[in-house]
């Protein structure tokens, strides 16, 4: 089972990382290498702040809303809201989806 996940978690970033790449640093907003460090020093802190506070966070959502706060800084217009919007559905559509596929597996193996 380990090795499934291993492999699973490698095949997905190797056909989907690229394109999460992409999105986050030429989709959203146009990144320049002052506003990525910048972006990824936000992002840093606050992930450091809510370890010490025990508060979890996911990372990906973290630098996210970096990366807006970085696009935004320049003018509201140079952050693409529909992108946004489009990665804040899939947030929340994430976790339910992920409980129902996860119930659904669970009922289908055999239980020993």
């Amino acid at each position: 089972m380990i090795l499934a996940a291993h492999t699973a978690i490698g095949l997905g970033t190797m056909a989907g990382g690229w394109r999460i790449v992409k999105t986050m640093g030429m989709r959203i907003t146009q990144l320049r290498p002052v506003g990525g460090f910048c972006a990824e020093t936000a992002g840093a802190l606050m992930l450091i702040g809510t370890a010490v506070g025990g508060i979890p966070v996911s990372t990906t959502h973290t630098i996210t809303g970096s990366i807006i706060g970085v696009g935004a800084t320049r003018r509201l217009s140079a952050v693409r809201w529909g992108v946004a919007g489009r990665i804040v559905w899939a947030w929340i559509l994430t976790i339910p989806l992920s409980g129902l596929l996860a119930a659904v597996t669970w009922l289908l193996l055999p239980h020993g």
